[in-house]
């Protein structure tokens, strides 16, 4: 279950904040998000297949990868990485790409925010990680605001199913 929390920025007002906790030590957790033998393994909305994935940890460097849906959709996207610091914070632009890993549009909104930006901490709690995610949209139009602002619960909800599949995959790695 993903804990929900709003707050109000004055630079701009629509910010989506979610905390999580895993049964599993925060190294753990911080490879599950940061290295692409574990992305490709949990990554992405429940249902859908990873085709490919690269990453490249450092301050610029990329995640990039495209999922099939279950429909036979293919989708890509990519995070670039702004900060690394292992393990306790990750922060990096979420868009949607295409394959070449230029920056496209979403497929299911024209107003959707072409960037935005996520921030993880990763705090440990006797051998638990406590997740803090917080996302906003960078440099949005009225439009891409009011679309961020719309689809929030909707981000929440998909945030949530894709870290029940990382709780069951963190949960499948520590079995004996």
């Amino acid at each position: 279950m993903l804990e929900e929390v709003s707050l109000d920025l004055k630079q701009d007002p629509k910010v989506i904040i979610g905390q999580r906790l895993f049964d599993a030590p925060r190294d753990l957790v911080f490879k599950a998000y940061t290295e692409a033998e574990h992305l490709a393994r949990w990554w992405g909305p429940k249902g859908f297949t990873m085709l490919r994935c690269s990453v490249d940890i450092r301050p610029g460097g990329l995640f990039h990868y495209c999922m099939r849906s279950p429909d036979g959709q293919e989708m890509w996207g990519k995070l670039v990485y702004r900060e690394i610091a292992v393990p306790e914070r990750l922060a990096f632009v979420v868009s949607f790409s295409d394959a070449q890993g230029g920056t496209a549009r979403a497929p299911f909104s024209a107003d959707w925010p072409l960037e935005v930006l996520s921030t993880l901490t990763f705090t440990e709690h006797d051998g638990k990680t406590r997740l803090t995610m917080r996302s906003v949209a960078v440099a949005p139009t009225e439009a891409e605001r009011n679309a961020f602002a719309a689809g929030q619960e909707s981000v929440r909800q998909g945030t949530a199913l894709s870290l029940d599949q990382l709780a069951a995959y963190l949960a499948d790695l520590q079995r004996p």
